[in-house]
């Protein structure tokens, strides 16, 4: 009975102790009661699209070739000529070697290789080869025309190489790679790299029509595929002198040309313009007539072109797609005789040489529009 008592007085004076306000007491942390702050949590934050870094890819790599073709250049004078009005007298009259070329020096300049057609030879020697109607020749030092012209690469191969002999054609050869410009004739290739672009092309001598010139281009062409050369010529000399449309012959070889690798085909010798083919989606020209011409001191016909077209290449893969083009000019900048001083014709002369070249090309489909581009 007296255990019950005083369990029950110790019973209600712990209640009585438990009920007080807490501010009385202060309060004993056990286990059981013992507030629990855990620690900061972390939590990363993602990042937003926006923020999310982006892969970089590199923009691709786009490399444009743009190359420039003219006829026959001959800085010189056959023998025998009048030396009145002629190229040699022109050349000691004027004040630099820049006047033949000034007039299309802004478009030789501004593309990436300029090619010529080198008829005669540059040479001292009087040791002219017999049995020929024209031998022609200007001196040595007439090389600086090409360079102040920007013209970077000739083709030797027509039936003038050898005018004064192997003498001529080795004193040629040296007077053009004393200026640093590239040649090719025969079985001797050419190479021109320009913005890590090789330019090769093979030059060749077609009046013969045999199968030895033929294999000469087609070995020139694989030799030039084995050297890596991105875009490969061909440069033939054919034709007859003053037809308006190429021969059968003409037409036949230039597609061999093409079968066997050449992008594109640059013909001359008949020193008249003809027309322009488009095959296997590459072009030949059949002639580009003359230009920078020595060998007359005043032809009848001084209308001329310089041919254009410009490759593409992405990310060093060059693409199918081109751009041609023919700029109309004349031999000369005045009608009345020949100023060896070639110029980009306009107005109206600029339309009647384009007309001409699309009457010449109308046979094989192929049309020019007003600005000279290929029309669609």
């Amino acid at each position: 009975m007296r255990i019950k008592n005083c369990f029950g007085i110790w019973g209600i004076m712990l209640f009585s102790m438990t009920g007080l306000c807490g501010c009385s007491v202060p309060e004993q942390e056990t286990p059981q009661m013992r507030t629990i702050v855990p620690e900061e949590i972390v939590i990363p934050i993602l990042p937003s699209e926006s923020s999310e870094p982006e892969e970089v890819v590199p923009e691709p790599e786009v490399v444009t070739i743009t190359i420039s073709a003219v006829g026959d250049v001959t800085m010189g004078n056959y023998v025998g000529q009048i030396y009145t009005n002629s190229f040699r007298e022109m050349y000691g009259t004027v004040d630099s070697e820049r006047y033949f070329f000034e007039n299309v020096y802004d478009i030789f300049s501004r593309d990436d290789m300029t090619i010529v057609n080198l008829e005669g030879v540059l040479t001292d020697s009087d040791a002219a080869a017999s049995g020929r109607t024209y031998n022609i020749k200007g001196d040595p030092e007439y090389a600086r025309i090409l360079t102040y012209g920007s013209v970077e690469a000739v083709s030797m191969a027509n039936n003038h190489r050898l005018d004064f002999g192997q003498t001529g054609s080795a004193d040629t050869v040296a007077a053009v790679e004393a200026e640093g410009i590239v040649y090719a004739y025969d079985k001797n290739i050419g190479i021109y790299e320009t913005k890590g672009i090789r330019i090769g092309y093979v030059s060749v001598n077609a009046l013969s029509q045999s199968r030895e010139v033929e294999k000469m281009m087609q070995d020139g062409i694989a030799r030039l595929q084995e050297e890596q050369a991105d875009i490969i010529l061909a440069c033939c000399h054919w034709g007859i002198e003053k037809d308006l449309y190429p021969t059968g012959y003409q037409q036949k070889f230039g597609k061999q040309c093409i079968d066997w690798g050449a992008d594109l085909v640059l013909g001359h010798h008949p020193h008249v313009l003809q027309g322009v083919e488009q095959y296997q989606g590459k072009y030949i020209i059949y002639s580009l007539g003359n230009f920078c011409f020595g060998a007359n001191r005043n032809p009848s016909d001084k209308d001329t072109m310089i041919a254009q077209q410009t490759f593409t290449f992405v990310d060093g893969e060059r693409q199918e797609e081109t751009a041609f083009r023919i700029i109309p000019c004349s031999i000369s900048s005045t009608p009345e005789r020949n100023d060896y001083r070639p110029m980009p014709a306009a107005g109206e002369e600029a339309k009647r040489i384009l007309d001409r070249v699309n009457q010449y090309s109308e046979g094989f489909g192929l049309q020019f529009d007003a600005e000279g581009y290929v029309a669609e």
